[in-house]
C-alpha cells in the first residue's frame, strides 16, 4: 500500500512513537496515510488504541528489518 508521509521511531520508547505520529497526523489532510515505523514492543497495542481514541483508520502492521511498519488514515 502506498502512503503520504513517514515518520521513522525506531528506538523510542513509549510513548513517542505515538506522539510522533500524532504531531504529524494533525499536518495532514483528512485521508492520507501515515506510515509508522516503530521497534518499540508496546506500539502493537499503543498505535491501534491511538487511532481508535482519535478517530484515525488502523489499517494495519507488518515487520519489516526488525521494526513494525504501522499504516494509519487520517480521520
Amino acid at each position: 500500500m502506498e502512503w503520504d508521509q513517514e515518520v521513522d521511531a525506531c528506538g523510542l520508547l513509549c510513548p513517542l512513537p505515538v506522539l510522533r505520529a500524532r504531531k504529524r497526523l494533525l499536518a495532514m489532510a483528512q485521508g492520507e496515510v501515515l506510515r509508522l515505523r516503530a521497534t518499540d514492543p508496546a506500539a502493537v497495542i499503543d498505535v491501534p488504541h491511538f487511532c481508535a481514541e482519535a478517530g484515525h483508520s488502523f489499517l494495519g502492521v507488518e515487520d519489516e528489518d526488525g521494526a513494525q511498519t504501522y499504516l494509519i488514515r487520517r480521520g
